[in-house]
């Protein structure tokens, strides 16, 4: 359970540490999102292997040489450098907003449901509620659309969600 909430919002490496040998143990630890299973008993020298070994696939040395970018419809949002052009001019977004635009463009012409979009921005925060990503999706919208009453990049699926127009 606690893979899957973490694997939901990150990509940290997660190691699991346990007695349990089972095959279908290890398989469901694999499947659920650890990126590597040890049975005890283990020795020092093979926990400090592993977690190097991860942490090369995980964090590599070489820097990336060439950025990330989303693009749709006169937006270009430079994830690497933490960018974001409309139209030709910069605009500045909060966390949330980042957050938000980004699941967006990732899913491009997808609906995305107030739920999904709820969990993986805010993740577990109960005092969360659709008002509160409504909100936010009206503050994006006045950051990114010409018309902001008439919009034509984020759309609004009533009773289901959002999505990025294609």
């Amino acid at each position: 359970e606690v893979c899957r909430a973490i694997r939901r919002t990150s990509s940290v490496p997660i190691i699991m540490i346990t007695a349990r040998a089972d095959e279908m143990d290890r398989v469901l630890g694999l499947e659920l999102g650890a990126d590597d299973y040890i049975v005890k008993p283990f020795s020092r020298r093979e926990v400090t292997a592993r977690i190097r070994a991860v942490l090369r696939r995980a964090y590599p040395s070489s820097v990336q040489e060439t950025d990330e970018i989303l693009k749709s419809d006169g937006i270009e949002m430079n994830i690497s450098r933490h960018e974001l052009m409309v139209d030709g001019a910069a605009v500045s977004l909060t966390p949330k907003e980042w957050d938000l635009l980004q699941i967006l463009l990732r899913n491009k012409g997808r609906v995305l449901t107030r739920d999904l979009l709820l969990d993986r921005v805010w993740g577990d925060d109960s005092f969360m509620d659709r008002g509160t990503l409504d909100v936010h999706i009206r503050w994006l919208r006045q950051k990114i659309e010409a018309d902001p009453g008439t919009p034509r990049r984020i759309l609004t699926v009533r009773g289901v969600g959002y999505k990025f127009s294609d």
